[in-house]
């Protein structure tokens, strides 16, 4: 009986590893869960089956390499894999790339110490997804790794989009620049949009709104990543779940100066994780919670929401004038596949630019949808995104896995 070959696509986190195990042959989810609490108490394993059969421990997992030990033998226990060996490639989403990683690459010793160093540039992701790479290095020794880096699209913009105005020679000894991110689901939302459409990926000027709890703007021209909200971390850009997005440096200097018992890892810490809509509703972070509280009546709630669509229009303007038009403006990630209403705001306001929205298309979530009027000089369109699907290609790609 000839093997099925199968691909492993892994997000490793700071206390978590997410993974999606696809078929080789027709690209089929097999299998995805994840391994919760790394680390901490009452860790948890979650293995969900294409079948529906699901398969759960409570049990100490304290460590990147527990995690994979548990996840392999776990597919051994459900028989979705018989023997490792069918597992032919795995692919680790690492988020930061620095300059060293402009595609997607095969991991090696001296590749794994450069995402190690890369950490400073993403501490809260690097140093983890590293860790997740070496227990795979370690316990599937002869398969090969891939990393697939959430700036490397971004590697295409030019030093007018990815320089500060800041002395040159904090670039030439630190390399601090903008590097963007989510640049895995920027790749499969365009070439999805080019095959959709029928044309040409280098021939169409686009604005991906990846719209979820991080969010960025990104403007691709003739097919390449042209300019991108998020910066030298994925902190900048605009209103996010829980990241403050754009700010002045000088408010932080006059905060820290009021607030004391305040230090600036602090500061960087609440710009992260307590400012956005949850720092402005008060509320929460997710939009579906400022939802609810808006139809109460609670105008923070309403303020943070409109700060949140505010940010998102300013950059696909100033995007807009920069690529001189555009063909495509696509929304993606939680919230822009699920809130029907941020994206008619969003549309509305980019009726100028002949963008002429289809009230009735809109009115759908979670699917693959053209939004706009068949007379719009726009076109707008929802597309679900999939990161693991990209990685997993990437791995057959880049491994030149056959089946």
């Amino acid at each position: 009986m000839k093997m099925i070959k199968k691909i492993l696509a892994v997000n490793a986190g700071s206390s978590s590893l997410k993974f999606k195990l696809f078929s080789l042959k027709d690209e089929q989810v097999l299998a995805h869960g994840q391994a919760d609490r790394i680390g901490l108490p009452e860790a948890t394993f979650v293995l969900k089956l294409a079948n529906g059969e699901v398969y759960q421990d409570k049990t100490e997992i304290r460590t990147q390499e527990d995690a994979v030990e548990k996840l392999l033998s776990w597919l051994k226990k459900s028989k979705i894999v018989n023997d490792l060996s069918e597992i032919a490639g795995v692919g680790h989403r690492v988020v930061a790339g620095g300059e060293y990683f402009a595609h997607s690459t095969l991991i090696d010793q001296d590749n794994l110490h450069k995402i190690y160093e890369l950490n400073e540039y993403a501490p809260l992701h690097n140093c983890h997804e590293a860790a997740g790479i070496k227990a795979f290095m370690k316990l599937l020794p002869n398969v090969p790794q891939v990393g697939v880096f959430d700036t490397s699209i971004h590697q295409t913009l030019d030093q007018v989009h990815y320089m500060y105005s800041l002395p040159y020679e904090y670039y030439e000894k630190y390399k601090v620049r903008k590097y963007g991110a989510h640049g895995t689901s920027v790749r499969y939302v365009s070439q999805r949009i080019a095959s959709i459409l029928k044309r040409p990926l280098d021939e169409l000027n686009m604005v991906i709104c990846h719209l979820g709890s991080g969010v960025s703007i990104t403007a691709m021209k003739n097919g390449q990543s042209y300019d991108t909200s998020m910066g030298f971390s994925p902190l900048a850009g605009v209103t996010m779940s829980s990241r403050s997005g754009d700010i002045d440096p000088s408010a932080l200097q006059y905060i820290l100066g009021k607030e004391t018992d305040l230090n600036f890892d602090q500061m960087i810490d609440i710009l992260n994780n307590k400012s956005g809509l949850l720092g402005i509703s008060g509320i929460s972070p997710d939009m579906r919670d400022i939802r609810k509280a808006i139809s109460q009546g609670d105008e923070r709630a309403s303020l943070a929401r409109n700060i949140f669509i505010n940010r998102i229009v300013r950059y696909i303007g100033a995007y807009y004038l920069e690529l001189q038009g555009i063909d495509v403006i696509a929304f993606t990630a939680g919230v822009g596949e699920n809130d029907i209403g941020i994206r008619k705001e969003i549309m509305d306001q980019m009726s100028c630019y002949g963008l002429i929205p289809d009230y009735d298309s809109n009115q759908i979530n979670g699917i693959e949808k053209i939004v706009s009027a068949p007379n719009s000089k726009i076109v707008a369109m929802v597309i679900p995104t999939n990161e693991e699907l990209m990685i997993a290609r990437d791995v057959v790609r880049i491994a030149k896995i056959s089946d």
